[in-house]
């Protein structure tokens, strides 16, 4: 186990650095961004470059909306909705997967028939 130790010797507590690993993804992009004075990469779109100083604080703040909303329903109900939305993609590709496959059988069997006339 690695700990984390300040410049003062404490170990915060103990806590591993892997605890917090969004943390420290913040840190590294700030430090990128140091780096770069702040400039976004140069092959995005201006709306992109626009919105890239915000961006981190929308979505902690729309993570932050989601997990009071988890956290004031009863456990059973938010375990039942990411199950729900967990399992929602999937199957929608599965059911698209089955409708492409039987549209292309449609359209081979329709060349099929021109084929012989």
């Amino acid at each position: 186990m690695i700990f984390v130790r300040g410049t003062n010797g404490r170990d915060y507590g103990g806590k591993l650095v892997d605890d917090n690993m969004i943390v420290l993804r913040i840190r590294i992009r700030e430090m990128r961004m140091l780096e770069t004075d702040h400039a976004p990469p140069s092959g995005w779109m201006d709306w992109e470059k626009q919105y890239y100083a915000q961006y981190d604080s929308d979505v902690c703040a729309a993570v932050g909306l989601l997990q009071s909303h988890l956290m004031n329903m009863r456990p059973s109900l938010a375990i039942g909705v990411v199950l729900l939305t967990a399992l929602s993609v999937p199957i929608s590709t599965v059911v698209l997967m089955f409708h492409a496959v039987e549209i292309a059988k449609g359209m081979l069997s329709g060349i099929h028939l021109i084929k012989l006339k």
